[in-house]
């Protein structure tokens, strides 16, 4: 049987370095990250840009679930509305599977922290706190399996995560 991770969490809380090193411990994993889905210059988001990257996100998860070579599929993106996680769920073929969904947390000061050190290391825009500091709270409502990551490197993470 495999395992799907929904791995959900507002920008700056570890998703994708967790998933990363999540993906190397794990025997016959693949990783997609939905931001990947919707790499464009300039970022628009409307409700075309919007369809296509579920559309994108739900056939390459698809995809990975079909194929056998791979017992892990690992996917994150904020997810930050249980109605996203619904519809991304709907449009999958999980039968034989294992679905996970997660929600990665941590407190206000550790993710104002993180995203400061990505600004000035020229990783993010300075807007990027303005948009993800108000999301950290909408995850408490999600039904997901919450792992607060405050106090966790990405390996400590990876680690809660395959232990599920």
């Amino acid at each position: 049987m495999k395992t799907l991770y929904l791995v959900g969490g507002t920008m700056g809380v570890g998703k994708t370095t967790a998933c990363t090193v999540l993906k190397q411990k794990l025997p016959k994993a693949v990783f997609l990250d939905g931001d990947w889905c919707w790499d464009m210059h300039p970022f628009v988001v409307n409700a075309e840009t919007q369809a296509m990257v579920l559309d994108n996100i739900t056939h390459t998860l698809n995809n990975f679930l079909a194929c056998s070579q791979f017992e892990h599929v690992i996917f994150c993106w904020v997810m930050h509305r249980q109605s996203i996680l619904d519809d991304i769920l709907t449009r999958l073929n999980t039968e034989n599977c294992r679905v996970l969904p997660i929600s990665l947390t941590c407190s206000e000061a550790a993710l104002r922290s993180r995203l400061t050190r990505d600004i000035n290391s020229g990783l993010r825009q300075s807007d990027i706190l303005d948009r993800s500091l108000p999301r950290l709270p909408l995850y408490a409502s999600l039904d997901t399996i919450k792992i607060d990551t405050t106090f966790l490197t990405a390996e400590e993470t990876a680690d809660t995560i395959a232990a599920l």
